[in-house]
């Protein structure tokens, strides 16, 4: 992965850890800022990790659907092309997107990933697309999943302090 993906992915993180924190943050007034700023930035790498394993995610989901791996494959990564549309929008928009313009763009970009996909594996269009679909939504439960729980951990430890 070159530096720029990496930064673009972080930048990517970052704009999604915000969307999510930030609320939160403005919710609870006794979250100190060094807190808040922890936060921000444990969810802007664990947000870019997992938007950087969801091409490697659907790959892995079409390997599984083929019976042999295309000879020469190659494996499908983020480049500068098909990830600055998703940092901009991200950026641009985070404060006032809402649900369901953050899965209008997620579709999009999801939608960048599938010709790509189609190509490296051999694939036709519609399954290329299922696997980045499977893949997305997979990664977000997950991560929406350990989300509540550190949620709810840090909930219970609250309670705890204040009895």
């Amino acid at each position: 992965m070159s530096p720029l993906v990496v930064v673009l992915l972080l930048l990517a993180g970052l704009s999604e850890s915000a969307g999510r924190v930030l609320p939160l943050v403005a919710r609870r007034p006794g979250v100190s800022r060094p807190h808040a700023i922890l936060f921000l930035l444990a969810g802007a790498v664990v947000e870019g990790t997992v938007i950087a394993l969801w091409p490697l995610t659907a790959v892995t989901l079409a390997e599984l659907m083929l019976s042999a791996p295309p000879p020469g494959a190659a494996a499908l990564t983020w480049t500068p092309g098909l990830l600055a549309p998703l940092v901009l929008a991200a950026i641009i928009a985070f404060p006032l997107l809402g649900p369901l313009l953050h899965l209008l763009l997620l579709v999009g970009v999801g939608a960048g990933l599938i010709a790509p996909l189609a190509a490296t594996t051999g694939l036709g269009w519609w399954a290329a697309a299922g696997c980045v679909a499977i893949a997305g939504v997979g990664l977000a439960a997950a991560v929406d999943a350990v989300r509540r729980v550190v949620a709810k951990v840090i909930a219970t430890r609250s309670q705890e302090l204040l009895t």
